[in-house]
């Protein structure tokens, strides 16, 4: 165990995700996190765990997609066996689905260009009548589709909870109800003192902001660029029903359970988490689409949550240059980048390893001299 202490703000799945990383690499964890009251993007989030279309701007972001649900099968596995929590990982392959030829077209052309690029994300496309083979449930709305072997699902708040308590077993500092306001560098010995609205304090020798849209506020304070909005997203979730649907889509879900989750929307609304009867009237009105038999099917919650999003729609993972030692971890893909982000970042944020290949491109600087757009690509 490393004689060096961390600290990462935010339990979110980020944050967790970052801290049993480092933790299982050997050094010190404290997490501090918000709580209950934190506009948990961790709630909000489908369950997806999907590389299919993502990077169409950016790459190295597709790769690290694609790398991310390789290493996905192993963190599922460590968390069953360490905490007996099950994360629901299935990685049956995933189907997307269009209802128009113009999407479809765009589609087509948008998989094979980051085929092209980045290579190992293969892709399908299908007409209604080959779509049926293996969703037979489709409306005659749906005009075509594409297929990615490599994607799938999980259950987001199991993971959640598979990560805090593999956190708590390997003997981690998890602090819960803690409202960071204040980050405070110590240059003469390169510590950090994370200090809390009712002024408790934590010092280590090392930092993670990883809070979500919190870190919009923290990060300037260790010279760090975080351009960060909110988006909501709206989830309806139906009753329990027979076992339909063999595939996860981009539309709707069903779980272990039985259920069927159907998001999302991405609204630009501030810090509004609530729900809306008009976006729930679209979700629906497309699940019915999609798989007419859901029409008979009775809903049983609906709710929102706020997704953190930079103006690209792509991650941040930078170190401080004038506070080194000081980190920033923001993603709304917490579910399908949770592998990477625990084998591969934690141990980078911890000093045990190299910065990633090719991760300059996902500095917060990239923001500094653009007036970018909130282009919402992911």
């Amino acid at each position: 165990m490393s004689s060096q202490t961390m600290t990462v703000v935010g339990g979110g799945l980020v944050g967790a995700a970052i801290a049993y990383g480092a933790l299982r690499a050997g050094m010190r964890v404290r997490v501090l996190d918000q709580g209950d009251t934190a506009f948990r993007a961790s709630r909000g989030n489908f369950g997806l765990v999907w590389v299919s279309s993502k990077g169409g701007k950016m790459p190295r972001y597709a790769s690290w997609s694609r790398d991310a649900l390789k290493l996905w099968p192993n963190l599922q596995k460590e968390l069953v066996d360490l905490t007996d929590v099950d994360a629901g990982l299935e990685q049956p392959g995933g189907f997307w689905l269009g209802f128009n030829d113009a999407d479809v077209r765009a589609r087509a052309d948008l998989l094979e260009r980051i085929d092209r690029e980045v290579g190992g994300i293969p892709f399908k496309m299908m007409d209604p009548s080959e779509l049926r083979q293996y969703l037979p449930g489709i409306g005659p709305a749906v005009v075509g589709g594409s297929f990615c072997p490599l994607d799938g699902h999980a259950n987001p708040l199991m993971l959640l909870r598979g990560l805090h308590a593999a956190l708590r077993h390997r003997g981690a500092d998890v602090i819960t109800g803690v409202d960071i306001a204040e980050i405070r560098h110590d240059p003469a010995n390169g510590s950090f003192e994370a200090v809390s609205q009712d002024r408790q304090s934590w010092k280590s020798d090392r930092i993670v902001l990883a809070a979500g849209l919190g870190n919009a506020g923290l990060a300037s304070q260790v010279g760090l660029h975080a351009p960060i909005a909110s988006t909501r997203g709206q989830v309806l979730i139906t009753e329990r029903l027979k076992p339909f649907l063999d595939y996860p889509t981009n539309k709707c879900r069903q779980t272990r359970e039985g259920s069927v989750q159907i998001g999302s929307t991405s609204e630009d609304v501030g810090l509004d988490d609530g729900t809306t009867t008009d976006k729930i009237e679209v979700l629906a009105r497309r699940a019915v689409e999609t798989f007419p038999a859901l029409a008979r099917a009775r809903l049983v919650r609906a709710w929102g949550a706020l997704r953190p999003l930079t103006p690209d729609g792509y991650p941040i993972y930078q170190e401080s240059v004038s506070c080194p030692g000081a980190f920033l971890a923001t993603s709304h893909s917490g579910v399908t980048l949770a592998a990477a982000h625990c084998y591969v970042l934690g141990p980078w944020m911890a000093g045990l390893s190299q910065v990633p290949a090719g991760f300059e491109v996902f500095t917060g600087d990239r923001f500094l001299d653009a007036d970018a757009s909130f282009s919402h690509d992911h």
